[in-house]
């Protein structure tokens, strides 16, 4: 397992990006003002801020762990006791998720990605 991306809410898309890119991430992936995705300088991870009209009181983040065999993965855990709010699905965005919370009630995402995790088609292009 991989810890991938930390996805947090943000009352002003546009204004975080300028913040995270102070401090060194590279945007990657640009939908603002509703969603934006950037690379961390080192390592494998991946950040993305997303747009709420309002902060979320308690719970807010979410959690990806990449998987390169999302269903088998699935399955162990399930054999383990594991219960999932969704089983493995595609998504539009190219990725399959299965959705399930912890025990404080954060949501884990176990996905599998491969070469769109850090390339999707609508990747912006850095000149």
């Amino acid at each position: 397992m991989n810890l991938n991306q930390i996805t947090i809410p943000s009352l002003d898309v546009t204004k975080a990006v300028a913040f995270y890119e102070k401090l060194g991430l590279i945007l990657i992936v640009n939908s603002a003002p509703r969603y934006v995705r950037f690379q961390c300088p080192n390592g494998e991870s991946t950040f993305s801020i997303h747009s709420v009209d309002k902060l979320p009181k308690g719970n807010g983040v979410v959690v990806y762990f990449e998987n390169d065999n999302l269903e088998t993965q699935v399955d162990r855990l399930q054999n383990k006791g594991i219960v999932f709010e969704s089983l493995p699905e595609q998504k539009p965005w190219l990725w399959k998720e299965a959705h399930l919370y912890d025990l404080d009630h954060n949501h884990i995402i176990l996905y599998e990605a491969g070469h769109y995790r850090k390339n999707p088609p609508w990747k912006v292009k850095n000149t």
